[in-house]
């Protein structure tokens, strides 16, 4: 059975979100760059540490094993959240931006002068440049697709820009900055038809909505482990078998080997051909208890919560003067990104910092995006699970102060 989203009794698990900032109470809507962490997460970080922890797969001593079995444990969890096929599917990296990196490379001994990839134009950077690598040290050739005025996807120009020489497609899941959810199926099922690989960026949409990996079809998928709720520098690639066996490896040295002489090398196995060195143990077994304090709830209800949340917000913006609110597309994550007229975002971000209200301004690391919006920048609200209702009326009278002293 699943937990009350009794939003008081959540917010308690977070000891951070009872600090005040600047003499205010601490409203943080930066989430969809970094969420918090519930004390079941920092506990179990510190609990193994202080009782377990040796390095995992190469010892027979008791913390070894106590601690191979905690990490192994964690990678389940991950491969029962995507609904992965098995374990051998999920292999561990830093974050998304790692796992796009393993991927690129992978894919680099494929590629030929022309060859295509085809992305949008709302990709995060770490969606983008691994791709300019292939481009500039390959020859490949990049492919954008765009947008229609609501932030979705135009499906029509991604089925035309997929053809005979694509050989990747990779796309959102969710938009970090419009929240726009993409057709993930929809997008498999064009590429398969041409021979091509998906990779699906769920930094976002693995935090927000149910992901399973096998309905979707996709070829690859990442996703980071500091906004789901857990540490930072650990992160999931998921591979299907044949996908994961046709790449080469990433990086070289210990775990990833099956025997090394002076004049050859053997390689492991998927996943751990693709986990050279000391793996992020604790980070691990605290992503597998972040997913684990996720799943305790309704997905369902924390997705309506945040929506809930988001749509009061917008309600607030939406009659103010000289506001653009950017990605109104249906059923859309919980960011809401806007522009001022009159006022840089990032004086707006600081004067709402006065009022213990964190959001993110710049250009959230989506500079294309940028260009297509004709902005420099945008502030940025996003909304988790921990967030209330009070919370976005504090954001909202805030940002009416900061118009006040701006505009």
């Amino acid at each position: 059975m699943s937990r009350a989203l009794d939003i008081d009794a959540i917010r308690a698990e977070f000891p951070i979100l009872s600090r005040e900032v600047n003499g205010k109470p601490l409203v943080y809507l930066d989430n969809a760059a970094s969420a918090q962490k519930p004390n079941a997460v920092i506990d179990a970080i510190a609990n193994q540490s202080r009782t377990a922890y040796a390095n995992v797969h190469r010892g027979i001593h008791t913390l070894s094993n106590e601690t191979t079995e905690a990490y192994e444990a964690a990678r389940e969890t991950c491969r029962a959240y995507l609904n992965a096929a098995s374990t051998d599917n999920i292999v561990f990296t830093k974050g998304s931006t790692e796992g796009i990196n393993l991927v690129a490379s992978a894919l680099a001994g494929e590629i030929r002068p022309g060859d295509e990839i085809v992305l949008s134009i709302m990709e995060h950077h770490s969606n983008i440049v691994p791709w300019h690598f292939l481009r500039e040290r390959h020859g490949a050739v990049l492919k954008w697709v765009g947008l229609h005025e609501d932030g979705s996807l135009n499906m029509e120009e991604l089925a035309e820009a997929i053809g005979p020489k694509t050989r990747m497609v990779a796309i959102t899941h969710m938009s970090n900055v419009l929240g726009t959810v993409t057709e993930m199926a929809k997008i498999c099922q064009l590429a398969h038809d041409a021979d091509a690989q998906v990779l699906a960026d769920g930094s976002q949409a693995a935090v927000h909505i149910p992901v399973d990996v096998q309905a979707l079809g996709v070829d690859w998928y990442v996703m980071t482990g500091h906004k789901l709720y857990g540490p930072s520098g650990i992160g999931v690639l998921y591979g299907t078998a044949e996908a994961l066996d046709r790449a080469r490896p990433y990086q070289g040295g210990g775990e990833m080997i099956e025997v090394v002489t002076r004049d050859r090398v053997t390689y492991n196995t998927a996943p751990h051909k693709f986990e050279a060195g000391t793996p992020p143990i604790l980070e691990a077994i605290g992503l597998g208890v972040a997913l684990k304090w996720i799943k305790a709830f309704d997905h369902a209800e924390i997705e309506a919560h945040e929506v809930a949340l988001y749509n009061r917000a917008y309600d607030g913006l939406r009659g103010v003067n000289g506001m653009t609110v950017h990605g109104t597309t249906p059923d859309k994550g919980a960011v809401l990104t806007f522009s001022l007229q009159g006022a840089h975002p990032h004086d707006l971000a600081q004067i709402l910092d006065r009022y213990g209200v964190a959001i993110r301004a710049g250009h959230h690391c989506a500079q294309p995006l940028m260009e297509h919006l004709g902005v420099s920048a945008t502030a940025r609200a996003s909304f988790a699970i921990y967030n209330t209702e009070a919370e976005v009326d504090a954001f909202i009278e805030a940002l009416a102060k900061a118009r006040e002293m701006l505009v």
